[in-house]
């Protein structure tokens, strides 16, 4: 089962059919997705199943339906423990950013990281879960899946936040403060984190 977040909100692409009631269930064959997309988006549906019979052709089906951007971003660790987090629209999030051509999506995430906090002397230690949401850019929905990679960093010096992507503030967060910011976060930070803390 994959998670997709709208505007926060989960869309759950699936090949069951639960009977829970709280959520109402489209079947991804026959949905004009964008439709769907907008009423999430306007707060009309609050979560929600697609259905399709094969799992290993979901994905596949739904990016048929909607164009996909490709993004890499990191969960960074710095030698006292601490996560490297960034202050954006007034959110608590993680660096992560497009792909660009003929770029390697490891790259990706490195040269992101650096971009929108400074901090360099990377390391990827290992590869975490993608993650999926739905956002709008000039006037059309796109499927963002970001490929997230557990990094160390060795620096030391003063992280620097990337003002014209938005950024307004970089920082270190111990485990205390991160239960505090994840507060407010996004969803799809939130997954990280749980699938983190069980690995750690």
């Amino acid at each position: 089962m994959y998670k997709v977040f709208v505007n926060d909100k989960p869309l759950f692409l699936t090949n069951e059919i639960a009977k829970e009631t709280d959520f109402q269930l489209f079947l991804l064959e026959s949905i004009d997705i964008e439709q769907l997309i907008i009423k999430m988006f306007n707060n009309k549906i609050s979560k929600a199943y697609l259905y399709y019979p094969d799992e290993k052709e979901i994905l596949k089906k739904l990016k048929e339906q909607i164009p996909v951007r490709k993004a890499g971003g990191g969960l960074v660790y710095n030698k006292k423990g601490e996560v490297l987090f960034i202050l954006r629209n007034g959110k608590w999030d993680l660096p992560k950013g497009g792909i660009e051509k003929e770029e390697e999506i490891e790259h990706t995430a490195l040269r992101e990281v650096e971009e929108e906090t400074g901090v360099n002397k990377l390391q990827i230690t290992k590869k975490l879960q993608k993650t999926y949401h739905i956002f709008k850019r000039n006037g059309k929905y796109r499927l963002k899946i970001t490929h997230w990679y557990e990094m160390t960093t060795t620096f030391e010096g003063i992280p620097v936040p990337q003002e014209n992507e938005g950024i307004e503030k970089v920082a270190w967060l111990n485990p205390e403060q991160i239960k505090e910011a994840l507060k407010n976060s996004y969803e799809n930070i939130k997954l990280l984190f749980e699938e983190e803390i069980f690995q750690r």
